[in-house]
């Protein structure tokens, strides 16, 4: 954990986890803040050229659902991703992007979170990912039927 100030005690277990995230650390992502429903994740961006010599997708792609994933997660309740959908928009120009994640909207077994990531002040993709909620008991879990 990154010991910042702007990590509100409530969502040190929250930060905890995405430390324990393997591919995260592998990554160097780092939590850098939760504040007014957003969590803020940064990533250097060395090591993940394409063969075009910008930063390959896949590494925009895993920051942008890291930060879901920890937003996702910050109350309690398990939530896994079902969907995630993800617009480029420019080739990052600085050194590290930094991904930004929020709550759009929230229903009894399913949310969905919009997240941007930056480089600098560049956009350079949007996400949105619809989590759902596996925390709930069994027997509010209902089969599909065809």
């Amino acid at each position: 954990m990154n010991g910042s100030a702007s990590i509100p005690e409530d969502y040190i277990e929250a930060v905890r986890r995405s430390d324990s995230c393997e591919f995260a650390r592998m990554l160097g992502m780092v939590v850098t803040g939760i504040e007014d429903g957003r969590v803020r994740v940064t990533m250097p961006i060395r090591g993940t050229r394409n063969a075009h010599g910008t930063t390959h997708g896949g590494a925009i792609f895993a920051i942008a659902d890291h930060a879901f994933g920890i937003a996702a997660n910050m109350e309690g309740i398990d939530q896994i991703a079902i969907s995630a959908h993800i617009r480029y928009f420019s080739v990052p120009a600085g050194d590290s992007l930094e991904a930004v994640a929020r709550r759009v909207s929230e229903g009894e077994m399913t949310s969905v979170y919009a997240v941007d990531v930056y480089s600098g002040d560049r956009l350079v993709a949007a996400f949105e990912g619809v989590g759902f909620r596996t925390g709930f008991p069994a027997e509010a879990v209902k089969p599909a039927t065809r």
